[in-house]
């Protein structure tokens, strides 16, 4: 009598089925695959995943610092404070430094800034003393003209002798002669003249400087007014509130002279 057939393992236990049974070692070996190769998906997945671990990580460990110092020795405490301290003294005497610094220069600045404009003001006052540039101001027209008879050389020096002793800061004579300190008088065919020019009568000199002063100067008793008015001169002297002179002199260059050390 023939023996009933076993079924066959390779064929499906329900007919119904379209694949083919899958061991479940032959599984294993599939995810083990995937696992080994995954896809980008995965891949970005995994990214994203670490980026927020280390974010927290981070975050516990920055909370953690930033904590109070609950749980510290006294020890660190004072090496602490001590280090707080140090640094807070020498932020503080850095301070101190740039501040003293910010004066020192502020300082400098002022004394540079006030040496400069003395060191102007001087340029200034010696280039209208030596007659160098045009000037402007108030002052006196002094008007002389020969009548009777020709007046003296010293007679037109006195008067302005009398007018530098009364202050006064330029002077000009006819509109032609610029008088400074090394101006001098002389007599050229019977005429008068101012650094070799020739003055035509009358001498009209004009002066800067302060008109009260300078009047009375030239008009006191024995002054040199009164002595032209002898010579035959009459004199007139006008108040001018400005007085323009507009010749220069070219400064004379020194081939020996030179400032001493230190000037």
């Amino acid at each position: 009598m023939p023996e009933p057939q076993k079924p066959s393992r390779e064929q499906p236990s329900d007919p119904g089925e379209s694949e083919p049974h899958v061991p479940a070692w032959s599984r294993r070996l599939r995810l083990a695959r995937a696992m080994g190769r995954p896809t980008r998906s995965q891949l970005i997945v995994a990214v994203l995943l670490a980026a927020l671990g280390f974010a927290t990580v981070t975050q516990v460990r920055s909370t953690e610092l930033d904590d109070t110092y609950e749980g510290r020795r006294e020890e660190d405490l004072i090496e602490i404070f001590n280090g707080l301290t140090g640094a807070s003294d020498r932020a503080r005497s850095e301070i101190s430094q740039l501040e003293q610094t910010k004066r020192d220069l502020q300082t400098d600045s002022n004394a540079r800034q006030a040496a400069i404009a003395q060191a102007e003001q001087r340029l200034e006052t010696l280039n209208i003393l030596a007659g160098t540039v045009a000037v402007t101001g108030p002052g006196l027209r002094i008007t002389i003209t020969e009548q009777t008879g020709r007046i003296r050389t010293d007679s037109l020096l006195d008067v302005v002798q009398e007018l530098r002793t009364a202050g006064a800061e330029a002077m000009e004579f006819n509109d032609q002669v610029r008088l400074v300190a090394q101006s001098s008088f002389s007599v050229v065919d019977d005429r008068i003249a101012v650094d070799g020019e020739v003055l035509p009568s009358p001498y009209v000199l004009e002066v800067i400087g302060e008109p009260n002063t300078m009047q009375t100067g030239l008009t006191y008793v024995t002054g040199p007014v009164s002595q032209l008015e002898e010579e035959g001169a009459q004199v007139v002297i006008e108040r001018l509130p400005a007085v323009e002179i507009t010749t220069v002199r070219d400064l004379p260059r020194a081939d020996f002279a030179e400032p001493a050390e230190g000037q």
